[in-house]
């Protein structure tokens, strides 16, 4: 059984640095990419990040040049560096994994950025 366990969330304040990670057990065939999600109050859920299985990546416009997505196979965790955070990255992270068959999901970490 696949499953992705989120971790280093908590309360920052604007301008600082927080580093996510995304820890999955379990084995995967054919996976494809694995992403950062977020959720605000109020808000849809969003991607923020993601990396594929080769490596390339794609950010969203609002974090380009603050948060930096990357990946350990040998830990088998994903990673993601918040650096100059702002009130509005403020959310619920949770990370995805996406291959041929379906997706796997973890239950998330909150994150709070403070002004």
């Amino acid at each position: 059984q696949v499953q992705l366990v989120e971790s280093g969330g908590g309360l920052v304040q604007a301008g600082g640095s927080l580093r996510l990670s995304c820890a999955v057990s379990g084995t995967v065939f054919s996976m494809n990419s694995m992403g950062w999600y977020r959720q605000a109050p109020g808000k849809q859920r969003e991607v923020v990040a993601s990396i594929t299985r080769s490596g390339a990546t794609n950010y969203a416009d609002s974090v380009k040049d603050r948060f930096t997505i990357s990946g350990d196979n040998s830990k088998k965790t994903v990673y993601l560096q918040m650096n100059s955070v702002k009130p509005e990255d403020t959310g619920v992270y949770c990370c995805a994994l996406f291959y041929w068959g379906g997706e796997y999901w973890g239950q998330g970490t909150q994150v709070t950025v403070s002004s």
